[in-house]
């Protein structure tokens, strides 16, 4: 027996707590704990997480499909994975009845709501038995970050610091075969899963953005945001950084030496390549930006950032009209074509481009006059990349919540013209609307009778009118919220939203400038329009 076998078999073990950090690549709890001494790699299936209504079986299958991938990475060095189906505190309890448990080592994790619970309910279990919890800083997210000021450098620094290695020896802990093996299936989501979402894993997202790096970011930029281009445009890489199973510093890394490799070869790259990846980076500093929100102010997933809008919108849709509203939004029979076809994609794809999920929030916000917790859930069990931390600031963004932010209320006919002059993501996903001509294609509500009928399209039985006008929708909601940010108070409410959470990024910190900043947005101007397409 060597040495190692020996330590495992006799020392207190150090338990190393796998989250949504899916990899053994540059994760810093695995590293340090490895040096520690004997290591149990462990995963909890969250019965309350998986029960939330942001969660969705599409996340637990992509999940598990991280785990098979981490298990066999893990595998190689030594180290088995133990998942657990009940819950963390209730995986501590069983291992500290057969072993003596030295520390807890993870990142540190900013989730929903159910997260925080549970990392309450371990911190508890930790201070009463006596076990150390190292923490670790995932991503570029500051905990108990007083304001922005000095984020942006914070960041930097991180991004900048050498990735985690493993030590050359790596000791596995010893445990009872019966916990290792355990049978017991984890708790079900709810709903079902995407047909033809992207596979979970290490190795599809290495293979992504090497294809990126190498060529596809050439066109991140200009094809961004429309949904015909965007699908190989864009990285792709949100779910696995949604998961972990690359971490945000061997990404903005890899970035750069890529950048720098253009700069010193004369290659044949393609053009656009060092800007395409220019912009790419800038979108990775928005990530972590708007992750950051969740963290400073968890209250948001649920509340409005900007108190003064409370009595904007109804918490519940408590009308028919409301009800028809929502439902008609959900299930993409809204009778705009563009909203309805990338409800359509989401329902088979879990992703669409970030521009459509602006417009998609949008048009439940504003034109449907929802309030925007019930249509984030919806949206939420639907992205597989779901990230509550970017997603919560990004649903209240998209619907005029933040009292900072410009309005961007997206007329969905203007962006159909837009992002698909030629009807072709419309057909594609439409095919009640394939056969209606380009004149049509994007208000087929206008198209004569007889018309509807030679195409097969007739709206109300093949394809449903919409509810209401857009230009009057979209008036009556500036008019709204506007009303709303010109009272005293919410000015006020709003100057305390920048302080604590505006970017600093390329504006001097005075608050002479934060409150123009406020002012501008306030006004309807675009401010930080960069932040726009993320992904």
């Amino acid at each position: 027996m060597d040495a190692c076998s020996k330590r495992g078999m006799s020392s207190p073990i150090h338990i190393v707590w796998f989250k949504r950090d899916l990899r053994i690549h540059d994760h810093a709890p695995l590293a340090e704990a490895c040096r520690a001494g004997p290591v149990l790699a462990l995963f909890a299936w969250e019965p309350s997480v998986l029960a939330g209504a942001d969660y969705a079986q599409q996340h637990a299958q992509f999940a598990e499909e991280c785990l098979n991938a981490l298990r066999g990475d893990l595998a190689q060095l030594g180290l088995p994975l133990l998942v657990w189906p009940r819950g963390m505190v209730d995986a501590l309890q069983q291992l500290r009845r057969h072993v003596q448990i030295a520390g807890l080592w993870s990142h540190e994790e900013t989730g929903n709501d159910a997260t925080f619970s549970v990392d309450k309910a371990v911190a508890t279990w930790c201070r009463t038995h006596g076990t150390h919890w190292n923490e670790y800083p995932q991503h570029g997210v500051v905990r108990r970050l007083a304001d922005r000021n000095r984020w942006n450098g914070l960041w930097e620094q991180r991004m900048r610091a050498a990735q985690y290695q493993l030590p050359t020896q790596v000791c596995a802990a010893v445990i009872p075969a019966s916990l290792l093996h355990n049978t017991v299936p984890r708790p079900q989501a709810a709903g079902t899963d995407k047909p033809r979402r992207q596979t979970g894993g290490r190795q599809p997202a290495i293979a992504l953005l090497e294809d990126f790096l190498d060529g596809r970011a050439a066109r991140y930029r200009p094809c961004m945001s429309s949904p015909l281009t965007a699908s190989s445009a864009c990285s792709r890489l949100s779910p696995y950084l949604a998961w972990g199973t690359l971490s945000m510093r061997e990404l903005v890394q890899a970035t750069r030496q890529r950048r720098i490799a253009l700069k010193l070869q004369d290659s044949a790259a393609p053009r656009g390549l060092s800007a395409g990846l220019t912009a790419f980076e800038s979108r990775l500093h928005w990530h972590c930006h708007f992750m950051q929100k969740l963290e400073s102010e968890p209250a948001l997933e649920f509340h409005n950032l900007h108190r003064a809008h409370d009595t904007l919108r109804a918490a519940e849709p408590s009308s028919m009209e409301q009800q028809q509203r929502l439902r008609a939004w959900t299930r993409g029979e809204t009778g705009w074509p563009l909203v309805d076809a990338c409800m359509a994609m989401l329902r088979q794809t879990g992703w669409i481009n970030f521009r459509m999920r602006a417009m998609l929030m949008s048009s439940a916000s504003y034109l449907y006059w929802l309030h925007w917790r019930i249509p984030g859930l919806h949206l939420a069990r639907e992205f597989t990349d779901y990230e509550p931390g970017i997603h919560w600031p990004q649903v209240q963004m998209q619907s005029g919540t933040t009292g900072i932010n410009a309005l961007r209320i997206y007329n969905p006919i203007k962006q159909a013209h837009d992002q698909d002059p030629s009807g072709a993501f419309v057909r594609h996903w439409l095919p009640a609307l394939r056969q209606v001509p380009d004149s049509w294609i994007f208000e087929p509500w206008h198209m004569p009778a007889a018309l509807q009928l030679r195409t097969g399209c007739v709206i109300g039985r093949d394809y449903p009118a919409p509810l209401l006008d857009v230009e009057t929708a979209t008036r009556e909601a500036r008019a709204r919220i506007l009303a709303v940010r010109q009272q005293l108070e919410a000015r006020q409410q709003a100057r305390e939203v920048v302080h604590k959470h505006a970017s600093r990024k390329g504006m001097p910190g005075s608050a002479r400038d934060a409150q123009g900043k406020e002012v501008a947005a306030r006004r309807g101007r675009k401010t930080n329009h960069h932040q726009l397409d993320l992904f």
